[in-house]
């Protein structure tokens, strides 16, 4: 396992070492011990979650707030999907920044998106199976969330906004200046 420091402060891309032959490939997805060890992070998952998604849909801005915060470490298992991280920490040197990346089922990459920050992703394949791994419970009442087109930050999603596929949650979201984080 390699990990990766993004432009994101804390923020990082773990690509796993992959062993393939011609039976298939096998590879460690996590390692609590490693990552912590390469990170200073804390490594430990409560919960993982899987989406399946089409073309054009795109999930976010989320985060959880307060006491019910999550880190996420997110990765496609099937198809391919632009992953976008946004540091909303004020005081955070990269606060109101944002990070993007392919992850796809061909280059296993998986990012780490520490509490604090928003995440999406838009559908970039025919359809995609996302998998997120979290290290706190889901609380409804801590939802927070960040309009996906917000001029202030202005996004690439890597498809056209004309086309993409909203939930009315994502639809109705805040924009940046509202601090809805």
């Amino acid at each position: 396992m390699t990990i990766k420091e993004t432009p994101l402060k804390d923020c990082y891309i773990i690509e796993p070492t992959v062993f393939e032959d011609d039976r298939g490939y096998f590879f460690e997805k996590f390692n609590e011990k490693k990552f912590e060890e390469l990170t200073g992070m804390n490594g430990h998952f409560v919960q993982d979650n899987i989406s399946k998604s089409s073309y054009g849909v795109l999930r976010g801005i989320h985060l959880q707030k307060g006491e019910h915060a999550q880190a996420k470490l997110v990765s496609c298992l099937e198809g391919k999907v632009w992953d976008v991280a946004v540091d909303l920490r004020e005081g955070s040197p990269t606060f109101g920044k944002w990070f993007g990346i392919e992850l796809t089922e061909e280059n296993k990459l998986q990012l780490y998106i520490p509490r604090g920050f928003g995440h999406g992703f838009s559908v970039i394949s025919d359809t995609a199976v996302f998998a997120y791994k979290c290290d706190n419970f889901y609380n409804k009442e801590s939802e927070g969330s960040v309009k996906f087109n917000d001029p202030e930050l202005k996004i690439d999603w890597k498809i056209d906004e004309r086309e993409a596929v909203l939930s009315e949650k994502d639809q109705n979201a805040p924009g940046f200046q509202d601090k809805n984080f």
